[in-house]
């Protein structure tokens, strides 16, 4: 997964919650940009209503995209 486009969408003003989904099937949301942080090979997921967290590993990130609105 490029990193480039992780770091843009935690960046984008207004900020959209987006989705990342992983090579294991695991999908993990990020509805906030300080719920994650962008590390050179990791990208750390917070869960603070659960107190929780994901290291997902940018090598299994398949893809990323902003949440669907119901």
């Amino acid at each position: 997964m490029n990193t480039e486009a992780i770091y843009a969408m935690l960046r984008q003003q207004p900020f959209a919650p987006f989705e990342v989904r992983l090579s294991n099937g695991d999908v993990h949301e990020v509805r906030h940009p300080e719920n994650a942080v962008l590390l050179k090979s990791n990208l750390f997921i917070g869960f603070p209503e659960r107190d929780s967290f994901v290291l997902c590993a940018l090598s299994h990130v398949l893809s990323v995209q902003p949440l669907q609105r119901a």
